[in-house]
């Protein structure tokens, strides 16, 4: 069985499912200082030691072990579709990655040039129309997701239902989903639900957004970048985020889950 993008502590207190733009910096922080009472120093995606990950091949029996026996507590972390999807594009196409570059080298130069996009640059303060550049962006993610044209989709803006179901279809069960808009609280509930070698206090524990500082600022409130089309785009995207979730589609303005995430019927619909 194989479970990418999936991180476990050294003491086998917890395991995590890590969903892109989910707070998933903050959680593997929490994750290694659970263990070792310290914050690792630097990007906790770079990390190579003091915590398990699928990606290094020491780990992949630890971890398939523990998710095998189902002694170890599962978890993993959503947002609302709108946000998330907002969250992908000023990080990813309109921001400057943490090494000085635009990410993925030719992708955003290829966006320019195929659908239009414009990101500024910090010579110009990321001066663009933000709102027109966003919905472009948004046709492109429908191609991507939809088509797999003219790329395969990306991580950061592939459904979170896709994501969470490889760890459902190779076996897996979680304990827990919970909102990162609710993020103190379903945090809380994992850590009294383990036993960790380290307290933590959910309530000290700072943000890391290892994508903040790097791009333009969000100009306007969330609602003003989904017109029809773009509300139909992203249904059409994350129609299995909304539903299994519990996001209101039919507002972007309210980012709050608006029904409780049932467990049972998250595996049922994941495990096909």
């Amino acid at each position: 069985m194989s479970f990418p993008g999936t991180w476990m502590t050294e003491s086998e207190s917890m395991i995590y499912r890590v969903v892109p733009k989910c707070a998933c910096s903050t959680i593997g922080q929490i994750m290694y200082y659970s263990d070792h009472g310290r914050f690792f120093d630097g990007d906790i995606h770079d990390a190579g030691q003091g915590l398990h990950k699928w990606n290094r091949p020491e780990s992949q029996d630890l971890i398939s072990k523990a998710v095998s026996d189902h002694q170890t507590y599962v978890f993993t972390c959503v947002r609302n579709p709108y946000t998330r999807i907002l969250s992908s594009f000023f990080d990813k196409i309109a921001g400057i990655q943490r090494n000085g570059r635009r990410y993925r080298g030719n992708l955003v130069p290829a966006l320019i040039q195929k659908y239009g996009i414009e990101v500024g640059s910090p010579e110009d303060n990321f001066e663009f129309d933000q709102i027109k550049s966003f919905r472009r962006f948004l046709l492109f993610a429908r191609d991507s997701i939809r088509f797999r044209k003219p790329m395969e989709p990306d991580i950061h803006w592939s459904a979170m239902s896709g994501h969470i179901s490889t760890f459902i279809a190779n076996g897996g069960r979680y304990d827990k989903i919970f909102w990162t808009e609710k993020f103190n609280e379903g945090m809380a509930d994992v850590l009294r639900s383990t036993k960790t070698p380290q307290p933590v206090d959910i309530k000290e524990i700072p943000r890391f957004n290892e994508s903040e500082g790097h791009g333009p600022k969000r100009l306007h409130p969330v609602e003003d970048y989904f017109d029809d089309l773009s509300m139909h785009l992203v249904f059409d995207m994350y129609k299995r985020d909304f539903r299994l979730f519990k996001y209101d589609f039919e507002n972007p303005a309210n980012k709050n889950p608006i029904a409780e995430i049932d467990l049972d019927e998250v595996h049922k619909r994941l495990a096909k």
